[in-house]
């Protein structure tokens, strides 16, 4: 069977077994697409292949090119992790989180099997026995570390061969080492150095301290003030260090935390690194990938680089057992794989999502920024709900009225996922009688559609590619009733819910669909909905204005219905009628200056503020939305 064949995904689901192993998605050229374990494989795969709301949208993209799966049975789950990393890393499929060896983090290394050790900075980790000290990510200069630990103790960070006595260097006449190379330091003395530079690495703080102090007040005593200020300076140093102790957390703990954010096209993991109680960094990775947990990438990081840490605080891994026995392995030491609800590990963790969210935000530059917002989110829509053409065009609908007055309908335009305002229309709803939220919408679709082969109006004359509902059901049918009427059945239509977001489409109105709420996809929908809400209550709040505004003109005796419009037209309102000159108002067709002067003498009389008919009470983003015109039709 080729792999452009249809494949009946649950009919081949039933002869999966519920064992541990790892699954391979093929796309129709039969390439690796993504890679997966799954402590049940049945239960796992049944999972992508049956509706399910609980999808990411990456997920979701990822299945439509899905044509074909494989499995592979493993003895356990730590064995499918490990086979999972072995064909990741051999493939390289597009849809997995590739962590490449393209970013290594700087560690301190101690090896005190050496007579005389140093304190070395290096990027890769080796199982020799010596002790490291790391990784340093963003916020913690190691530079400043190595300054404070050759300012404050006396140890080499030369390269120099021991086996022969030497002169010393300048080090030693400053009183910065113990010149092992001159032969006058017994390896055990220098030794009892070095340990002091462990226990600071280890978080031992008030040694360092001490000896700067004394240090700083020594060269002041000798009014040595240069070098005292730069004994000042490391203590300032110190002092940024000590801050970042995490009050709670024991002084002799390490951990390190990951936490996993995705909007739907990017994922991003952030990792935090304790040392000694203390956060010493912390650094981003963005990913375009389908990833739903990230244990794949935490063994991928730690192959790297084999952990130092006590704990892994993560709430993404999908299996922390099978996580906690892998990593160990790696390790040489016992490794805790925690998932914390609460307390100080929590904290530290919504820390760490929070740092995956702003990376997520931030990634790229502004305009690529724009692009997913816009052009990517019309591309993720198209995929997530399988619409036979990209919704570059979409046309949304909302109604407007106060218990069945003065009822209206808005139409907004997005192209290309931003608003298109010189295309936004207004109806005015006149066939439907009293409260009928249903049948408005339907009278305004009909409408805008009768006119979609009229020329006249650029608008109504481009067809839609998707008509976005603001609803559930109900809406959804009247709009399904008006494109039948209309002969328009072939475009796309949908409605979206509020209170769950759930989406129904034209095509199959039964059934909802949940978009993951991290899609960038969902989020243009939200945004247009709310568009076309707002503009349906800046029309209704605008012409319900001009009736309260009429009805108060034609109070005064003298003022028809007429007389009335031509204020109205004039000025705006009936308190931008009040604060006129009886000039201006006699200057009006049907007007004289004494029955101007006796209409702004009834007006003040009434005294009525009408402020809900002023235009400098609509909200900020009401103002200039007049752009939209009304369809008399």
């Amino acid at each position: 069977m080729g792999y452009n064949d249809f494949v009946d995904f649950k009919a081949k689901l039933k002869d999966v077994p519920e064992d541990p192993g790892v699954y391979l998605m093929l796309d129709k050229d039969g390439e690796i697409i993504y890679v997966g374990k799954a402590k049940r494989l049945k239960a796992r795969l049944k999972q992508y292949f049956y509706q399910s709301g609980n999808k990411t949208a990456k997920v979701m993209a990822m299945l439509a090119h899905v044509a074909d799966f494989r499995y592979i049975i493993c003895p356990s789950e730590v064995d499918a992790l490990v086979t999972e990393n072995n064909l990741i890393k051999k493939h390289t499929p597009k849809y997995n989180i590739l962590l490449k060896d393209d970013k290594s983090y700087p560690f301190l290394r101690v090896d005190m099997h050496e007579d005389f050790p140093a304190v070395r900075l290096v990027r890769r980790l080796k199982s020799d026995g010596a002790q490291y000290f790391g990784p340093y990510m963003q916020s913690v200069n190691i530079r400043d570390i190595t300054d404070l630990i050759h300012t404050a103790f006396k140890v080499r960070d030369c390269s120099r061969d021991l086996t022969k006595p030497s002169r010393p260097c300048l080090n030693f006449h400053l009183g910065k080492c113990l010149a092992p190379c001159t032969g006058n330091v017994s390896s055990e003395e220098y030794k009892e150095e070095i340990r002091k530079v462990i226990a600071f690495l280890k978080g031992n703080d008030r040694e360092v301290e001490r000896v700067l102090t004394e240090r700083m007040m020594q060269f002041a005593d000798e009014e040595n003030f240069e070098v005292a200020l730069n004994y000042k300076h490391k203590l300032k140093v110190l002092d940024n260090l000590v801050r970042k102790q995490v009050s709670a957390l024991p002084k002799d703990l390490d951990l390190d935390i990951f936490a996993y954010e995705t909007n739907g096209v990017l994922g991003a993991v952030n990792m935090l690194v304790v040392r000694a109680g203390k956060l010493v960094g912390g650094d981003n990775r963005v990913f375009t990938a389908a990833d739903e947990d990230i244990s794949s990438y935490i063994y991928q990081f730690y192959t790297a680089s084999p952990p130092v840490c006590n704990e892994i605080v993560t709430d993404c891994a999908g299996d922390a057992d099978a996580l906690e026995t892998a990593v160990n392995s790696l390790a040489g030491h016992t490794v805790r794989v925690i998932e914390p609800k609460q307390g100080v590990r929590r904290q530290l963790l919504d820390l760490s999502h929070s740092n995956a969210r702003d990376a997520l935000e931030k990634y790229g530059s502004r305009e690529e920024r724009r692009v997913l917002r816009t052009e990517g989110a019309v591309k993720q829509l198209g995929e997530l709900l399988g619409l036979h053409t990209l919704p570059n065009r979409i046309e949304a609908y909302d109604i407007s009225h106060i218990s069945g007055t003065d009822k209206v309908a808005s139409m907004v335009v997005f192209e290309g996922g931003e608003a298109k305002k010189a295309h936004y229309r207004k109806f005015r709803i006149k066939t439907v009688e009293g409260n009928n939220d249903f049948a408005c919408m339907k009278e305004a679709l009909t409408r805008r559609l009768m006119r979609l082969k009229e020329g006249e109006d650029e608008s109504f004359a481009t067809p839609p590619d998707l008509i976005l509902i603001d609803g559930g059901k109900g809406q959804l049918a009247y709009a399904l009733e008006a494109l039948r009427e209309c002969d328009e059945e072939g475009l796309e239509i949908l409605s979206l819910a509020k209170r769950e977001e759930e989406v129904f489409l034209g095509s199959s109105p039964k059934e909802s669909i949940l978009l993951p709420n991290d899609c960038v996809a969902l989020q243009l929908l939200q945004r247009v909905r709310d568009e076309a809400h707002r503009f349906a209550i800046t029309y209704h709040r605008t012409l319900r204005g001009k009736h309260m505004s009429e009805t108060v003109l034609m109070k005064v005796p003298g003022i028809g219905k007429e007389r009335a419009e031509e204020l109205l037209k004039a000025f705006g309102s009936a308190e931008n009628v009040r604060h006129a000159s009886a000039e201006d108002i006699a200057a009006l067709k049907g007007f004289s200056l004494a029955s101007a002067r006796k209409l702004l003498s009834a007006l003040n009389e009434q005294n009525s503020g009408l402020n809900n008919t002023k235009e400098q009470d609509k909200p900020d983003d009401m103002q200039n939305d007049e752009n939209g015109g009304e369809d008399k039709n």
